[in-house]
């Protein structure tokens, strides 16, 4: 006997899928072009890398909310998840921003780039 499928949920499925398709084909394509102006420095990093972590992000909040089924949670139970992480990640990127340039300042004298 086949299965009766929910046309709501593969519809969301495909919509997810979508979205997060392209973002990775943005993300693939611009790390494969690395346009120059986008080098240009900015907040302790070039506007490239930002780009890519922000990107990452909004990856990182789809595959939460659709595939751990955030959606459905209460509200305090979403936001201890989401906050929590979000907090870790800018924590862990601050800190490799610091420590990368402090790196760089300190071997410049010493390595080709």
């Amino acid at each position: 006997m086949a299965h009766a499928h929910d046309n709501s949920n593969v519809k969301r499925i495909w919509m997810v899928f979508g979205l997060l398709s392209v973002v990775t084909i943005v993300e693939v394509a611009l790390g494969i072009v690395k346009p120059d102006f986008l080098h240009l420095n900015g907040i302790g990093t070039s506007w490239l890398n930002w780009i890519f972590i922000i990107l990452t992000l909004v990856k990182a909040y789809y595959i939460t909310w659709t595939f751990m089924h955030m959606e459905g949670e209460k509200t305090w139970f979403r936001r201890a998840v989401v906050w929590t992480a979000v907090f870790l990640i800018i924590y862990l990127v601050t800190l490799l921003l610091i420590e990368g340039g402090y790196l760089f300042e300190t071997l410049a004298p010493l390595v080709r780039w």
